[in-house]
């Protein structure tokens, strides 16, 4: 497995191999593409349910909130909320990728993914963060800034079951918002 390289990355862009959209050429670093902060953004609300049940579903647990083109959302010291890369990614059935913070933001105190950095190959939809303010201060966050990057690794052979594949009961394929835990379905019987 290798990490694409700025020109490897650029090549499977341009051929569709991995998609990135919108995509700005200027985003491609040495090995990895930046990524942007979509507006929308799912809150937790405290005073709907006494406690998070992973069992339960617990549908008004998280509500999304959109703040407009140049409106701040003041993200608080401690607190976590889950919003989304502007971009849309689509990757081939042989490529793993990661995404990781920007250091200039983490040197802020933003996290902005506590466990799923990993992306499947098969993926398709827009990345959802799992964005955490761990300063002392509220950071403001706008939408387009530069959120994370996101590299990519060659596999040794193509997945027998991408994500997506029915058989994996994949839960966030296609998303196109900040989407909320899906994992009450693992203790659903078939």
């Amino acid at each position: 497995m290798s990490v694409l390289s700025d020109r490897d990355i650029r090549a499977a862009l341009e051929a569709g191999t991995i998609k990135i959209e919108p995509y700005d050429p200027e985003d491609i670093q040495p090995s990895s593409v930046d990524l942007h902060l979509d507006r929308s953004f799912r809150v937790f609300r405290n005073n709907r349910y006494p406690y998070i049940d992973v069992r339960a579903p617990q549908p008004d647990l998280t509500e999304k909130l959109t703040i407009e083109n140049d409106e701040p959302f003041i993200l608080h010291p401690g607190e976590f909320v889950l919003g989304q890369t502007l971009e849309f990614v689509e990757l081939p059935n042989d490529v793993v990728s990661r995404l990781e913070g920007k250091s200039s933001l983490g040197r802020l105190g933003l996290l902005i993914h506590s466990t799923a950095g990993f992306v499947d190959p098969g993926w398709k939809g827009n990345l959802t963060l799992e964005l955490s303010n761990v300063a002392t201060l509220p950071i403001a966050l706008y939408y387009g800034m530069r959120i994370g990057q996101i590299s990519f690794f060659t596999m040794s052979s193509p997945v027998d079951r991408p994500y997506g594949s029915p058989e994996l009961r994949s839960r966030y394929q296609g998303q196109k918002e900040p989407t909320a835990s899906a994992f009450h379905r693992d203790f659903v019987k078939d």
